[in-house]
């Protein structure tokens, strides 16, 4: 499985290069998106992920789902800070900071700060059973915010963010969006890949 991610990665990277053209404004940095979006979407998945696995514990009470709730989450966490470095580059690219409180970039601090949380409150508690059983209430809780932060709030006010998806559909190039489903599709099986290597 490795292997053939490798070898689909190479591929996507090489089509993002070779391929991909200049998009509308943004010239050649549209090249960003095939990074920034994917992280982003695979840190949704990843927190979600994370709760579920929380549930299962509270269900049964075995440890191995617990840590797999756990591994969820740091890669979750990893995700979203790649997302919000890449977000930054694009941003002192484009709108010559690297940070400006745009309504994405808000919201996405405040998700960082709860799974910040999250991965300290697992450090603070030594006992195993109460920290499983702590961290998989905390992330029931906090799953809830993760759809408002990401996909809800930002759209509620203006933002210099640009848009793929607007109320006349998606806007963007064919080849462009190939690309980027290709680049998300490699994304989610990096995230399994890593989920199960991780269990073992």
């Amino acid at each position: 499985m490795l292997l053939l991610i490798i070898l689909f990665t190479l591929a996507i990277i090489a089509a993002v290069f070779l391929i991909v053209p200049p998009a509308e404004g943004l010239g050649y940095l549209v090249r960003i998106i095939y990074f920034h979006v994917p992280t982003a979407l695979v840190s949704v998945v990843a927190f979600f992920t994370s709760a579920i696995y929380a549930a299962g514990y509270l269900k049964s009470r075995d440890l191995s789902k617990d840590e797999l709730s756990a591994k969820a989450a740091k890669i979750g966490m990893a995700s979203v800070l790649l997302s919000t470095i890449s977000g930054a580059i694009f941003s002192k690219l484009t709108w010559g900071a690297y940070w400006n409180w745009d309504p994405r970039q808000t919201t996405i601090f405040v998700l960082i700060l709860i799974y910040g949380a999250y991965l300290t409150l697992r450090l603070a508690v030594n006992e195993v059973k109460t920290r499983a059983k702590v961290s998989a209430v905390y992330s029931l809780i906090s799953v809830i915010t993760v759809p408002f932060l990401v996909f809800i709030l930002p759209r509620m006010y203006f933002s210099l963010h640009p848009s793929i998806i607007n109320s006349s559909g998606i806007d963007m190039n064919p080849t462009m969006l190939m690309v980027l489903i290709a680049a998300i599709i490699d994304s989610m099986l990096i995230f399994v890949y890593l989920m199960k290597r991780n269990f073992r």
